[in-house]
Protein backbone atom coordinates (compact mmCIF):
# COMPACT_ATOMS: atom_id res chain seq x y z
CA UNK A 1 0.00 0.00 0.00
CA UNK A 2 1.16 3.67 -0.75
CA UNK A 3 1.66 6.00 1.95
CA UNK A 4 -0.57 8.95 1.90
CA UNK A 5 2.68 11.43 1.27
CA UNK A 6 3.11 9.46 -1.76
CA UNK A 7 -0.27 10.79 -2.98
CA UNK A 8 0.77 14.51 -3.72
CA UNK A 9 -1.45 15.34 -0.68
CA UNK A 10 -1.10 19.42 0.67
CA UNK A 11 0.57 19.98 3.96
CA UNK A 12 -2.09 20.66 5.52
CA UNK A 13 -4.07 17.70 4.62
CA UNK A 14 -1.58 15.74 5.67
CA UNK A 15 -1.57 17.59 9.08
CA UNK A 16 -4.82 16.27 9.66
CA UNK A 17 -4.39 12.82 8.57
CA UNK A 18 -0.88 12.60 10.67
CA UNK A 19 -3.49 13.41 13.70
CA UNK A 20 -6.51 11.03 12.74
CA UNK A 21 -3.39 8.21 12.83
CA UNK A 22 -3.81 7.28 9.02
CA UNK A 23 -0.57 6.46 7.08
CA UNK A 24 -1.26 4.03 4.59
CA UNK A 25 -3.80 4.73 2.06
CA UNK A 26 -6.46 1.76 1.43
CA UNK A 27 -6.78 0.54 -2.38
CA UNK A 28 -9.52 2.77 -3.22
CA UNK A 29 -8.02 5.99 -1.33
CA UNK A 30 -4.57 4.91 -3.86
CA UNK A 31 -5.97 4.94 -6.87
CA UNK A 32 -8.83 7.45 -6.20
CA UNK A 33 -7.05 10.78 -4.56
CA UNK A 34 -4.45 10.90 -7.41
CA UNK A 35 -7.57 11.11 -9.94
CA UNK A 36 -9.53 12.97 -8.00
CA UNK A 37 -6.26 15.28 -7.50
CA UNK A 38 -5.53 16.39 -11.32
CA UNK A 39 -9.95 17.25 -11.31
CA UNK A 40 -10.56 14.15 -13.37
CA UNK A 41 -14.35 12.58 -12.80
CA UNK A 42 -14.11 9.38 -11.54
CA UNK A 43 -16.50 6.49 -10.86
CA UNK A 44 -15.65 3.94 -7.81
CA UNK A 45 -16.73 0.66 -6.63
CA UNK A 46 -16.48 -0.15 -3.38
CA UNK A 47 -18.05 -0.52 -0.34
CA UNK A 48 -18.32 1.08 3.33
CA UNK A 49 -16.02 0.13 5.27
CA UNK A 50 -12.71 0.78 2.18
CA UNK A 51 -12.26 4.32 2.83
CA UNK A 52 -14.37 5.90 0.51
CA UNK A 53 -14.75 9.35 2.32
CA UNK A 54 -11.20 10.22 2.85
CA UNK A 55 -10.75 9.27 -0.89
CA UNK A 56 -13.70 11.74 -2.73
CA UNK A 57 -13.02 13.86 0.67
CA UNK A 58 -9.20 14.79 0.20
CA UNK A 59 -9.64 16.07 -3.87
CA UNK A 60 -12.57 18.36 -2.76
CA UNK A 61 -10.90 19.69 0.31
CA UNK A 62 -7.63 20.33 -1.79
CA UNK A 63 -9.60 23.06 -4.53
CA UNK A 64 -11.32 24.66 -1.83
CA UNK A 65 -10.89 28.16 -1.04
CA UNK A 66 -11.49 28.57 3.17
CA UNK A 67 -11.87 32.46 2.57
CA UNK A 68 -14.79 32.13 0.42
CA UNK A 69 -17.42 31.26 2.38
CA UNK A 70 -19.98 29.97 -0.35
CA UNK A 71 -20.83 26.02 -0.59
CA UNK A 72 -17.52 24.90 -2.91
CA UNK A 73 -18.56 20.91 -2.09
CA UNK A 74 -21.55 19.08 -2.34
CA UNK A 75 -21.96 15.59 -1.19
CA UNK A 76 -25.13 13.54 -1.39
CA UNK A 77 -25.64 10.44 1.22
CA UNK A 78 -28.25 7.91 1.18
CA UNK A 79 -29.24 8.51 4.79
CA UNK A 80 -29.34 10.94 7.38
CA UNK A 81 -26.76 8.51 9.84
CA UNK A 82 -24.09 8.32 6.91
CA UNK A 83 -24.27 11.98 5.90
CA UNK A 84 -23.74 13.12 9.62
CA UNK A 85 -20.54 10.66 9.93
CA UNK A 86 -19.42 11.64 6.38
CA UNK A 87 -19.78 15.50 7.31
CA UNK A 88 -17.93 14.50 10.47
CA UNK A 89 -15.10 13.08 8.98
CA UNK A 90 -14.86 15.78 6.28
CA UNK A 91 -14.67 18.40 9.32
CA UNK A 92 -11.89 16.18 10.49
CA UNK A 93 -10.25 16.11 6.79
CA UNK A 94 -10.24 19.73 7.00
CA UNK A 95 -9.66 20.65 10.26
CA UNK A 96 -6.39 22.28 10.08
CA UNK A 97 -7.41 24.50 6.71
CA UNK A 98 -10.38 26.03 8.49
CA UNK A 99 -13.04 23.98 6.26
CA UNK A 100 -16.20 24.81 7.61
CA UNK A 101 -19.18 21.32 6.97
CA UNK A 102 -22.61 21.10 7.50
CA UNK A 103 -24.92 17.50 7.42
CA UNK A 104 -28.57 18.53 5.74
CA UNK A 105 -30.81 15.68 6.21
CA UNK A 106 -35.22 15.38 6.85
CA UNK A 107 -36.46 15.04 10.47
CA UNK A 108 -34.16 18.00 11.30
CA UNK A 109 -35.86 21.48 11.89
CA UNK A 110 -35.77 23.99 8.22
CA UNK A 111 -35.26 26.70 9.59
CA UNK A 112 -32.11 25.42 11.71
CA UNK A 113 -30.34 24.37 8.56
CA UNK A 114 -31.49 27.36 6.72
CA UNK A 115 -29.52 29.17 9.81
CA UNK A 116 -26.65 26.99 9.28
CA UNK A 117 -26.45 27.54 5.74
CA UNK A 118 -26.67 31.40 6.12
CA UNK A 119 -23.55 31.10 8.37
CA UNK A 120 -21.19 29.97 5.39
CA UNK A 121 -20.31 26.20 5.53
CA UNK A 122 -17.90 25.48 2.66
CA UNK A 123 -18.83 21.58 2.49
CA UNK A 124 -22.67 20.82 2.76
CA UNK A 125 -23.52 17.12 3.17
CA UNK A 126 -26.94 16.14 2.44
CA UNK A 127 -29.75 13.55 2.06
CA UNK A 128 -31.44 13.60 -1.43
CA UNK A 129 -35.18 14.91 -0.57
CA UNK A 130 -34.50 17.63 1.45
CA UNK A 131 -31.43 19.12 -0.60
CA UNK A 132 -33.43 18.94 -3.07
CA UNK A 133 -36.31 21.20 -0.80
CA UNK A 134 -33.46 23.64 0.04
CA UNK A 135 -32.65 23.52 -3.41
CA UNK A 136 -36.02 24.68 -4.82
CA UNK A 137 -36.32 27.49 -1.97
CA UNK A 138 -33.18 28.81 -2.90
CA UNK A 139 -31.51 28.29 0.37
CA UNK A 140 -29.01 26.36 -1.31
CA UNK A 141 -27.04 28.18 -3.64
CA UNK A 142 -24.91 25.65 -6.20
CA UNK A 143 -23.13 28.38 -8.16
CA UNK A 144 -19.96 27.86 -6.70
CA UNK A 145 -19.53 24.06 -6.64
CA UNK A 146 -16.81 22.66 -8.03
CA UNK A 147 -17.01 19.03 -6.41
CA UNK A 148 -19.97 16.97 -6.17
CA UNK A 149 -20.13 13.43 -4.57
CA UNK A 150 -22.53 10.94 -4.97
CA UNK A 151 -21.87 8.42 -1.76
CA UNK A 152 -23.78 4.73 -2.30
CA UNK A 153 -25.53 5.68 -5.51
CA UNK A 154 -26.86 2.27 -5.91
CA UNK A 155 -28.66 2.72 -2.33
CA UNK A 156 -30.45 5.77 -3.61
CA UNK A 157 -31.51 3.95 -6.22
CA UNK A 158 -32.64 1.65 -4.65
CA UNK A 159 -34.62 3.81 -2.24
CA UNK A 160 -36.35 5.49 -5.16
CA UNK A 161 -33.82 8.85 -5.19
CA UNK A 162 -32.78 8.63 -9.07
CA UNK A 163 -34.71 11.05 -10.47
CA UNK A 164 -33.63 13.64 -7.05
CA UNK A 165 -30.17 12.70 -8.10
CA UNK A 166 -30.72 13.80 -11.46
CA UNK A 167 -32.30 17.01 -10.72
CA UNK A 168 -29.74 17.95 -8.11
CA UNK A 169 -26.92 17.71 -10.78
CA UNK A 170 -28.44 19.20 -13.05
CA UNK A 171 -28.54 22.58 -10.79
CA UNK A 172 -25.00 22.17 -10.11
CA UNK A 173 -22.52 23.98 -13.06
CA UNK A 174 -21.77 21.72 -15.36
CA UNK A 175 -17.96 22.38 -14.98
CA UNK A 176 -17.63 21.07 -11.99
CA UNK A 177 -16.27 17.64 -10.89
CA UNK A 178 -18.25 14.56 -10.11
CA UNK A 179 -17.07 11.68 -7.58
CA UNK A 180 -19.52 9.02 -7.99
CA UNK A 181 -19.48 6.20 -5.78
CA UNK A 182 -21.42 2.49 -5.62
CA UNK A 183 -21.00 -0.73 -4.07
CA UNK A 184 -22.81 -2.69 -7.94
CA UNK A 185 -23.14 -0.67 -10.68
CA UNK A 186 -27.17 -1.45 -11.84
CA UNK A 187 -27.82 0.43 -15.42
CA UNK A 188 -29.26 3.43 -14.13
CA UNK A 189 -26.08 4.16 -12.08
CA UNK A 190 -24.10 3.45 -15.46
CA UNK A 191 -26.37 5.69 -17.40
CA UNK A 192 -25.83 8.82 -14.86
CA UNK A 193 -22.09 8.29 -15.39
CA UNK A 194 -22.80 8.24 -19.04
CA UNK A 195 -25.09 11.28 -19.31
CA UNK A 196 -23.98 13.33 -16.19
CA UNK A 197 -20.10 13.24 -15.72
CA UNK A 198 -17.14 14.17 -17.99
CA UNK A 199 -15.46 11.03 -18.98
CA UNK A 200 -15.10 9.35 -15.81
CA UNK A 201 -11.83 7.47 -14.62
CA UNK A 202 -12.97 4.30 -13.34
CA UNK A 203 -11.78 2.06 -9.95
CA UNK A 204 -12.79 -0.83 -8.93
CA UNK A 205 -11.97 -2.37 -5.81
CA UNK A 206 -12.67 -5.93 -5.39
CA UNK A 207 -14.75 -7.83 -2.95
CA UNK A 208 -11.41 -10.14 -2.41
CA UNK A 209 -9.88 -6.92 -1.35
CA UNK A 210 -11.65 -6.02 1.11
CA UNK A 211 -10.44 -8.99 3.09
CA UNK A 212 -12.07 -10.91 5.97
CA UNK A 213 -8.46 -12.68 6.75
CA UNK A 214 -9.43 -11.34 10.43
CA UNK A 215 -12.70 -12.52 10.77
CA UNK A 216 -13.53 -15.67 12.16
CA UNK A 217 -16.61 -16.69 10.47
CA UNK A 218 -18.95 -19.38 11.71
CA UNK A 219 -22.41 -21.05 11.57
CA UNK A 220 -24.87 -22.45 13.73
CA UNK A 221 -27.55 -24.58 11.74
CA UNK A 222 -30.69 -23.82 13.89
CA UNK A 223 -34.36 -24.29 13.40
CA UNK A 224 -36.46 -20.75 13.45
CA UNK A 225 -37.73 -21.77 17.40
CA UNK A 226 -34.36 -22.21 18.19
CA UNK A 227 -32.44 -19.50 17.50
CA UNK A 228 -33.06 -16.51 19.73
CA UNK A 229 -32.13 -18.82 22.61
CA UNK A 230 -28.78 -19.78 20.83
CA UNK A 231 -28.46 -16.55 20.33
CA UNK A 232 -28.49 -16.05 24.24
CA UNK A 233 -26.71 -18.24 25.27
CA UNK A 234 -23.62 -17.58 22.35
CA UNK A 235 -23.65 -14.07 24.24
CA UNK A 236 -23.20 -15.72 27.08
CA UNK A 237 -20.36 -17.71 26.23
CA UNK A 238 -18.31 -15.13 23.95
CA UNK A 239 -19.02 -12.54 26.22
CA UNK A 240 -18.68 -9.42 23.05
CA UNK A 241 -17.33 -6.10 24.41
CA UNK A 242 -20.00 -4.28 21.03
CA UNK A 243 -21.12 -6.67 18.95
CA UNK A 244 -23.81 -5.76 16.06
CA UNK A 245 -26.86 -8.20 15.31
CA UNK A 246 -28.67 -8.23 11.80
CA UNK A 247 -32.28 -8.54 11.75
CA UNK A 248 -34.14 -8.97 8.54
CA UNK A 249 -37.24 -6.06 9.28
CA UNK A 250 -38.27 -3.25 11.65
CA UNK A 251 -40.21 -5.81 13.53
CA UNK A 252 -37.65 -8.17 13.82
CA UNK A 253 -35.26 -5.44 14.93
CA UNK A 254 -37.63 -4.44 17.57
CA UNK A 255 -38.89 -8.27 18.77
CA UNK A 256 -34.87 -9.58 19.80
CA UNK A 257 -34.25 -5.86 21.35
CA UNK A 258 -37.32 -6.58 24.01
CA UNK A 259 -36.16 -9.74 24.20
CA UNK A 260 -32.70 -9.15 24.71
CA UNK A 261 -33.09 -6.55 27.40
CA UNK A 262 -35.85 -8.77 28.78
CA UNK A 263 -32.87 -11.31 29.41
CA UNK A 264 -30.47 -8.72 30.73
CA UNK A 265 -28.69 -8.04 28.32
CA UNK A 266 -27.74 -4.24 27.55
CA UNK A 267 -29.19 -3.87 23.92
CA UNK A 268 -31.23 -1.21 21.97
CA UNK A 269 -32.17 -1.29 18.19
CA UNK A 270 -31.95 1.19 15.70
CA UNK A 271 -34.66 1.00 12.05
CA UNK A 272 -36.02 3.75 10.09
CA UNK A 273 -39.02 4.01 12.45
CA UNK A 274 -37.16 5.36 14.96
CA UNK A 275 -37.29 9.49 15.60
CA UNK A 276 -34.04 11.20 14.55
CA UNK A 277 -33.00 11.87 18.39
CA UNK A 278 -33.66 8.19 19.33
CA UNK A 279 -31.45 6.87 16.58
CA UNK A 280 -28.54 9.17 17.63
CA UNK A 281 -29.13 8.29 21.37
CA UNK A 282 -28.41 4.93 20.54
CA UNK A 283 -25.59 5.19 18.71
CA UNK A 284 -23.93 7.69 20.94
CA UNK A 285 -24.43 5.11 24.16
CA UNK A 286 -22.97 1.85 21.27
CA UNK A 287 -20.01 4.18 20.41
CA UNK A 288 -19.26 4.88 23.68
CA UNK A 289 -19.97 1.20 25.58
CA UNK A 290 -23.03 2.30 27.52
CA UNK A 291 -24.98 0.14 24.77
CA UNK A 292 -23.24 -3.66 24.23
CA UNK A 293 -25.34 -4.91 21.23
CA UNK A 294 -26.60 -3.21 18.63
CA UNK A 295 -29.27 -4.88 16.62
CA UNK A 296 -29.95 -3.29 13.16
CA UNK A 297 -31.71 -3.77 9.54
CA UNK A 298 -29.23 -3.52 6.67
CA UNK A 299 -30.60 -0.07 5.73
CA UNK A 300 -30.04 1.26 9.13
CA UNK A 301 -26.89 -0.08 9.97
CA UNK A 302 -25.83 1.30 6.46
CA UNK A 303 -22.47 3.96 6.67
CA UNK A 304 -21.87 3.50 10.26
CA UNK A 305 -18.26 3.64 10.98
CA UNK A 306 -18.08 1.79 14.58
CA UNK A 307 -14.32 0.72 15.78
CA UNK A 308 -13.70 -2.25 18.11
CA UNK A 309 -16.97 -3.97 17.50
CA UNK A 310 -15.57 -7.58 18.07
CA UNK A 311 -18.64 -9.74 17.04
CA UNK A 312 -21.14 -9.72 13.86
CA UNK A 313 -24.77 -11.95 14.75
CA UNK A 314 -26.46 -12.63 11.41
CA UNK A 315 -29.85 -13.74 13.21
CA UNK A 316 -31.35 -13.68 9.77
CA UNK A 317 -28.51 -14.25 6.68
CA UNK A 318 -28.99 -11.61 4.40
CA UNK A 319 -29.97 -12.29 0.59
CA UNK A 320 -27.10 -11.30 -1.41
CA UNK A 321 -23.42 -12.70 -0.59
CA UNK A 322 -22.44 -8.69 -0.85
CA UNK A 323 -24.39 -8.22 2.11
CA UNK A 324 -23.07 -10.68 3.98
CA UNK A 325 -18.98 -8.97 3.15
CA UNK A 326 -20.61 -5.73 3.85
CA UNK A 327 -22.27 -6.60 7.55
CA UNK A 328 -18.89 -9.02 8.63
CA UNK A 329 -16.48 -6.29 7.47
CA UNK A 330 -17.83 -4.02 10.49
CA UNK A 331 -15.46 -5.73 12.49
CA UNK A 332 -11.95 -7.26 12.20
CA UNK A 333 -10.78 -3.97 11.72
CA UNK A 334 -7.47 -1.78 11.45
CA UNK A 335 -5.97 -5.04 11.78
CA UNK A 336 -8.00 -6.37 14.77
CA UNK A 337 -9.47 -9.82 14.99
CA UNK A 338 -13.22 -10.06 14.76
CA UNK A 339 -15.89 -12.82 15.11
CA UNK A 340 -18.75 -13.12 12.64
CA UNK A 341 -21.10 -16.10 13.10
CA UNK A 342 -24.69 -16.51 11.13
CA UNK A 343 -27.56 -18.48 12.26
CA UNK A 344 -28.55 -20.98 9.69
CA UNK A 345 -32.05 -22.61 9.34
CA UNK A 346 -32.33 -26.00 7.72
CA UNK A 347 -33.68 -24.80 4.69
CA UNK A 348 -30.81 -22.03 4.12
CA UNK A 349 -28.09 -24.14 3.79
CA UNK A 350 -28.20 -24.16 -0.44
CA UNK A 351 -27.94 -19.65 0.17
CA UNK A 352 -25.08 -20.00 2.93
CA UNK A 353 -23.15 -22.42 0.21
CA UNK A 354 -23.61 -19.98 -2.37
CA UNK A 355 -22.29 -17.16 0.57
CA UNK A 356 -18.99 -19.38 0.68
CA UNK A 357 -18.79 -19.99 -3.24
CA UNK A 358 -19.36 -15.94 -4.11
CA UNK A 359 -17.20 -14.59 -1.28
CA UNK A 360 -14.75 -17.51 -1.61
CA UNK A 361 -14.35 -18.24 2.28
CA UNK A 362 -15.38 -20.77 4.18
CA UNK A 363 -17.66 -21.10 7.53
CA UNK A 364 -17.04 -23.15 10.42
CA UNK A 365 -20.29 -25.23 11.89
CA UNK A 366 -20.37 -24.70 14.99
CA UNK A 367 -23.09 -26.70 17.60
CA UNK A 368 -26.07 -25.04 18.90
CA UNK A 369 -24.84 -23.52 22.53
CA UNK A 370 -26.46 -24.60 25.35
CA UNK A 371 -27.60 -23.09 28.53
CA UNK A 372 -25.09 -25.12 30.88
CA UNK A 373 -22.18 -23.80 28.49
CA UNK A 374 -23.64 -20.03 28.86
CA UNK A 375 -23.56 -20.48 32.55
CA UNK A 376 -19.80 -21.62 32.20
CA UNK A 377 -19.32 -18.78 30.08
CA UNK A 378 -20.27 -16.42 33.01
CA UNK A 379 -18.55 -18.12 35.35
CA UNK A 380 -14.91 -18.37 33.55
CA UNK A 381 -15.77 -14.20 33.05
CA UNK A 382 -15.97 -14.67 36.90
CA UNK A 383 -12.92 -16.18 37.41
CA UNK A 384 -11.36 -14.32 34.66
CA UNK A 385 -12.00 -11.07 37.02
CA UNK A 386 -10.72 -12.71 40.07
CA UNK A 387 -7.13 -13.74 38.17
CA UNK A 388 -6.94 -10.14 36.90
CA UNK A 389 -7.65 -8.68 40.33
CA UNK A 390 -4.61 -10.96 41.81
CA UNK A 391 -2.12 -10.05 39.68
CA UNK A 392 -3.04 -6.40 40.37
CA UNK A 393 -2.20 -6.60 44.04
CA UNK A 394 -3.30 -4.38 46.74
CA UNK A 395 -5.45 -6.63 48.39
CA UNK A 396 -3.82 -6.64 51.57
CA UNK A 397 -7.02 -4.10 53.15
CA UNK A 398 -8.93 -7.20 52.33
CA UNK A 399 -6.73 -10.28 53.97
CA UNK A 400 -8.25 -10.08 57.89
CA UNK A 401 -11.68 -10.42 56.65
CA UNK A 402 -10.71 -13.10 53.96
CA UNK A 403 -8.73 -14.99 57.39
CA UNK A 404 -12.09 -14.89 59.47
CA UNK A 405 -14.01 -15.91 56.73
CA UNK A 406 -11.60 -19.09 56.25
CA UNK A 407 -12.39 -19.30 60.17
CA UNK A 408 -15.62 -20.15 59.08
CA UNK A 409 -16.09 -21.50 55.83
CA UNK A 410 -14.02 -23.69 53.49
CA UNK A 411 -12.38 -21.89 50.78
CA UNK A 412 -13.90 -23.52 48.03
CA UNK A 413 -17.47 -22.58 49.53
CA UNK A 414 -15.93 -18.97 49.52
CA UNK A 415 -14.78 -19.08 46.01
CA UNK A 416 -17.91 -21.03 44.74
CA UNK A 417 -19.89 -17.66 46.48
CA UNK A 418 -17.72 -15.57 44.54
CA UNK A 419 -17.94 -17.00 41.30
CA UNK A 420 -21.66 -16.60 42.44
CA UNK A 421 -21.91 -13.08 42.96
CA UNK A 422 -19.58 -12.17 40.25
CA UNK A 423 -21.59 -14.33 37.65
CA UNK A 424 -24.66 -12.36 35.61
CA UNK A 425 -27.72 -14.92 36.59
CA UNK A 426 -29.38 -14.70 33.61
CA UNK A 427 -32.89 -14.40 33.50
CA UNK A 428 -34.27 -17.04 31.29
CA UNK A 429 -37.59 -15.27 30.20
CA UNK A 430 -39.85 -16.97 27.79
CA UNK A 431 -39.45 -14.97 24.54
CA UNK A 432 -41.55 -15.48 21.25
CA UNK A 433 -40.43 -14.37 17.89
CA UNK A 434 -43.07 -13.66 15.21
CA UNK A 435 -42.21 -16.14 12.90
CA UNK A 436 -40.09 -15.28 9.30
CA UNK A 437 -39.63 -17.67 6.34
CA UNK A 438 -36.53 -18.67 6.14
CA UNK A 439 -35.00 -17.12 2.53
CA UNK A 440 -35.18 -19.83 -0.42
CA UNK A 441 -32.74 -20.26 -3.56
CA UNK A 442 -34.88 -20.38 -6.70
CA UNK A 443 -32.70 -22.17 -9.23
CA UNK A 444 -32.44 -20.63 -13.05
CA UNK A 445 -34.29 -22.52 -15.33
CA UNK A 446 -34.36 -23.08 -19.09
CA UNK A 447 -34.45 -19.75 -20.36
CA UNK A 448 -34.87 -17.73 -17.03
CA UNK A 449 -31.79 -15.30 -15.92
CA UNK A 450 -30.84 -17.61 -12.77
CA UNK A 451 -28.85 -19.37 -14.97
CA UNK A 452 -28.18 -22.16 -12.77
CA UNK A 453 -26.45 -19.28 -10.18
CA UNK A 454 -28.91 -18.93 -8.06
CA UNK A 455 -31.57 -16.41 -7.66
CA UNK A 456 -31.92 -14.75 -4.06
CA UNK A 457 -35.88 -14.52 -3.06
CA UNK A 458 -36.57 -13.78 0.11
CA UNK A 459 -39.90 -14.90 1.32
CA UNK A 460 -39.36 -13.17 4.90
CA UNK A 461 -41.82 -11.12 6.07
CA UNK A 462 -41.00 -7.60 4.24
CA UNK A 463 -42.11 -4.17 5.60
CA UNK A 464 -45.92 -3.72 4.16
CA UNK A 465 -46.65 -0.13 2.85
CA UNK A 466 -42.94 0.21 1.54
CA UNK A 467 -42.19 4.58 1.46
CA UNK A 468 -39.84 5.54 -1.52
CA UNK A 469 -39.86 8.68 0.16
CA UNK A 470 -40.31 10.57 -3.29
CA UNK A 471 -43.56 10.78 -5.07
CA UNK A 472 -41.95 11.56 -8.14
CA UNK A 473 -40.81 8.08 -8.58
CA UNK A 474 -44.37 6.51 -9.01
CA UNK A 475 -42.65 2.57 -8.43
CA UNK A 476 -40.00 3.06 -11.07
CA UNK A 477 -37.50 1.38 -8.81
CA UNK A 478 -39.67 -1.23 -7.30
CA UNK A 479 -37.63 -3.98 -8.95
CA UNK A 480 -34.90 -2.91 -7.05
CA UNK A 481 -35.97 -2.78 -3.53
CA UNK A 482 -35.53 -6.87 -3.07
CA UNK A 483 -31.91 -6.20 -3.58
CA UNK A 484 -30.76 -5.98 -0.20
CA UNK A 485 -33.36 -7.47 1.57
CA UNK A 486 -36.75 -5.87 2.78
CA UNK A 487 -35.71 -3.56 4.68
CA UNK A 488 -34.81 -0.91 2.27
CA UNK A 489 -37.45 1.64 3.27
CA UNK A 490 -35.96 1.89 7.21
CA UNK A 491 -33.20 4.52 5.62
CA UNK A 492 -34.77 7.70 7.02
CA UNK A 493 -37.26 10.21 5.14
CA UNK A 494 -35.13 12.75 3.84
Amino acid sequence: MATFQSLGISDVIMKALDKMGFEEATPIQEQTIPLGLQGKDVIGQAQTGTGKTAAFGIPMLDKIDPKQRKIQGLIVAPTRELAIQVSEEIHRLGKFKGIRTLPIFGGQPMDRQIRGLKDGPHVVVATPGRLLDHIRRKTIDTRFVHTAVLDEADEMLNMGFIEDIRDILKQIPEERQTLLFSATMPKEIRQIAQTLMRQPEEVKVQAKEMTVENIEQIFIEAHEKQKFDALTNLLDIQTPSLAIIFGRTKKRVDEVTEGLQARGFKAEGIHGDLTQGKRMSVLNQFKNGRVEILVATDVAARGLDISNVTHVYNFDIPQDPESYVHRIGRTGRAGKTGVAVSFITPREMPHLHIIEKVTNSKMNRMQLPSYDEAKRGQQQLAVNKLIRSIEKKGLDDYRETASELLDEYDSVTLVAAALKIMSKSRRQTPVTLSSVQPLSVKRGGGGGKGKGKGNYRGKSSSDKGRNFNRNNSKGRNRKFNNKRGSNNSNSSKS
